[in-house]
């Protein structure tokens, strides 16, 4: 989780290789000095400004601009840096504001390499200035920590450098202004258009599905997700994963991976081009500008905009406001859990106390001692509950003008977005597993949404769910639920992929799965038709097997261009049912490989199963179940956020009964997929 810092705080730093990312609403000069333990900085030689980029471990854009990363790698610091300071400044040569008290209050966000928020802070109570040291990292006793200064000058950016003890100031900052102004300082490049025939190249590592640009690893959910929506490898009650957001996103699309060349932002190289041709793409359009609030009522909170979080593109800004919503609903639903906890223990300390005296037992003394702690504990009740209704009508209206804003990929399949549903050029920032919500927020509803490409594999319990309904606890009903479940699943990520760019395998040994898997088969977006009987299996597995052991020694060896000339490197979805039906034990050991080792060469896992048919092979499969994100085919409250704790109901993304939406999607994909193969 992100810690939100305030001016003077300071919070370590886990990592060593970070990226630093602003985001002030109007163009602003992104610089950094390199100083010694006294804060006295190492000469004009140490600053980092868009007429000189780069220093060894740390780099800056070159140019102003609203939004900005600087990368750093703290490992790669002189022994004789002790503090690394990131300023800001207004251009002040190229019209606009000359302070930031008439601009939006600049955002900074320390982040690992894969997204992983830090820390962030926000530069609040500037007025006159025109220059501001953001933040600082500063060395303690070989420990690395963040801390936010928010240090304003009203001088500008000469009277910053003068203060860092920089000789000829004046000259210095005068000469990045004129860089700045006069474009002397290289841009960091824009996403280039997008070829629309076979002049199409990507990086190697980025073009492999799934796999880690420069090692930064892919951006991922909760703690997978609903860990949450989903940490990777945490759990929550009864072990069962918990949820929670991802906090960075990854790079905007199109992005380059670094701010030079072909280096990442740490500086590693990414590796060769590889030439994967996608006929018919068209250039993507530039990222829509942040919503703006209109002005609240006196005395009244702002209304409420979709998309007004932060982030590099209205997707981004929107996954973002989710989370927040999510975080908002957990940390309230918690204050008022607490407040009852507490009214509570006070009336039990009070009676205890008070009926302690003997005397007080009997008669009408007693029984007002009882009345008054039992209307000091309705007191105390109502006023956590009215707080809490007063957060949940503030939640409940952001998420009215947010649901119908979504794209795709974040929509529920009601969402008349469905109905004008064009095959996209670009992969989504994240896709929806379906809703979660609270026992005491029962109308609200958050998206719970997982970072792509799945880092995780997927599992959807097939088995009797007995503390819901009865119509769930049969067997033969929760199993074709489950499949309908992995069905619509399945068919979203088909849908919020580009053409080609992802395939989907079905596994189904008895065929129990037809009657759910009829849209995929009938729409004829199936890589292959559904593979039956054990020979099916294993010629299934077989290949998806062998294609994440040539994918994985293409980039451990640095040789993607060497891959066979028929492989298909889109993404690869492997839908499982009735597990472990028609295995025998050498395709078990084929499937734990495909979901350890699948997800970074992009081959992902969907297993519809019921835990007790695999009982037979005892704790053997133990890890397979707590590799794989569990979700179920009816509400059931098995999902815990990372940050309290709560067991949140978990409600799957199905298509509404009698829609025809989704044959109407697959057909789109369908005829997207004939014009891409042209």
């Amino acid at each position: 989780m992100t810690a939100e810092l305030v001016r003077g705080q300071n919070h370590p730093l886990s990592q060593v290789r970070l990226e630093i990312r602003i985001s002030a609403g109007r163009p602003v000069v992104a610089a950094a000095t390199l100083s010694d333990h006294n804060g006295k900085a190492q000469g004009t030689d140490g600053v980092a400004h868009p007429g000189a980029p780069v220093l060894p471990g740390l780099e800056v854009p070159r140019q102003a601009a609203a939004e900005h990363r600087l990368a750093v790698d703290l490992a790669a610091m002189p022994e004789t840096v002790h503090r690394v300071n990131v300023l800001l400044a207004l251009p002040t040569r190229a019209g606009g504001p000359t302070r930031f008290g008439a601009v939006a209050a600049p955002f900074v966000a320390v982040t690992g390499l894969d997204g992983t928020g830090i820390a962030g802070y926000t530069i609040t109570g500037l007025d006159a200035e025109s220059a501001v040291v953001a933040i600082e990292l500063y060395r303690r006793q070989d420990a690395w920590k963040v801390r936010a200064v928010g240090q304003g000058y009203a001088g500008g950016l000469a009277a910053l450098l003068t203060d860092q003890g920089l000789p000829q100031a004046q000259q210095l900052a005068d000469g990045i202004q004129d860089a700045v102004a006069q474009g002397l300082a290289r841009a960091v490049p824009a996403p280039p258009p997008r070829p629309a025939d076979a002049d199409r190249a990507r990086p190697a590592t980025a073009s492999l599905p799934g796999a880690d640009p420069a090692g930064q690893g892919a951006g991922g959910s909760a703690t997978q997700g609903i860990t949450g929506p989903g940490a990777q490898g945490a759990t929550g009650p009864a072990g069962q994963g918990t949820v929670g957001p991802v906090p960075a996103p990854p790079y905007p699309p199109g992005e380059p991976q670094g701010t030079s060349g072909t280096q990442s932002p740490a500086g590693t190289p990414t590796g060769g081009p590889i030439d994967y041709r996608h006929p018919g793409r068209a250039t993507s359009a530039p990222p829509p500008p942040a919503p703006t609030a209109p002005p609240a009522a006196p005395g009244q909170p702002a209304p409420p905009v979709a998309g007004d979080a932060t982030g590099w593109s209205m997707d981004e800004r929107l996954y973002n406001q989710v989370w927040g919503m999510f975080e908002d609903l957990a940390r309230s639903t918690a204050a008022y859990r607490s407040a009852v906890d507490f009214a509570d223990s006070r009336m039990e300390k009070e009676l205890d106390q008070a009926l302690s005296d003997p005397r007080n037992r009997i008669g009408g003394q007693g029984d007002a001692v009882r009345e008054a702690a039992q209307d000091k504990h309705a007191l105390l009740v109502d006023q956590a509950r009215a707080a809490y209704d007063r957060d949940l009508a503030q939640l409940t209206a952001e998420s009215d003008v947010v649901e119908p804003a979504l794209p795709p990929a974040y929509a529920r399949w009601d969402n008349p977005v469905w109905h004008g549903y064009r095959a996209p050029m670009e992969m989504p920032m994240a896709v929806r597993l379906g809703d979660l919500h609270l026992p005491e927020s029962e109308p609200l509803r958050i998206p719970m949404l997982v970072r792509l490409p799945l880092e995780r594999g997927l599992w959807i319990d097939s088995g009797p769910v007995p503390s819901l309904d009865d119509e769930y606890a049969d067997s033969t009903e929760s199993r074709h639920l489950a499949m309908v479940a992995a069905v619509a699943l399945a068919s979203r990520l088909l849908a919020v992929y580009p053409p080609g760019d992802f395939g989907v395998h079905v596994i189904d040994p008895a065929g129990a799965g037809a009657r759910a898997l009829a849209p995929l088969a009938g729409a004829g977006v199936l890589a292959s038709g559904p593979a039956a009987g054990a020979a099916g299996v294993a010629e299934v597995l077989s290949r998806l097997t062998e294609r994440v052991d040539l994918v994985q020694m293409a980039l451990r060896g640095g040789a993607a261009d060497a891959l066979p000339p028929g492989l298909d490197t889109a993404q690869q979805l492997l839908v499982v049912n009735d597990f472990p039906h028609g295995f025998d034990d050498r395709a078990v050991t084929q499937l734990r490989y495909i979901a350890d080792e699948g997800p970074a060469v992009g081959v992902h896992l969907l297993m519809v199963a019921d835990r007790e048919d695999a009982s037979a092979y005892g704790p053997l499969l133990d890890p397979l179940w707590r590799s794989l994100l569990r979700l179920t085919p009816v509400p059931d409250d098995h999902l815990a956020d990372p940050w309290i704790g709560h067991a949140w109901t978990f409600e799957p993304a199905l298509v509404p009964a009698g829609s025809q939406v989704l044959e109407r999607v697959l057909a789109e994909v369908a005829r997207a997929r004939r014009e891409w193969n042209r």
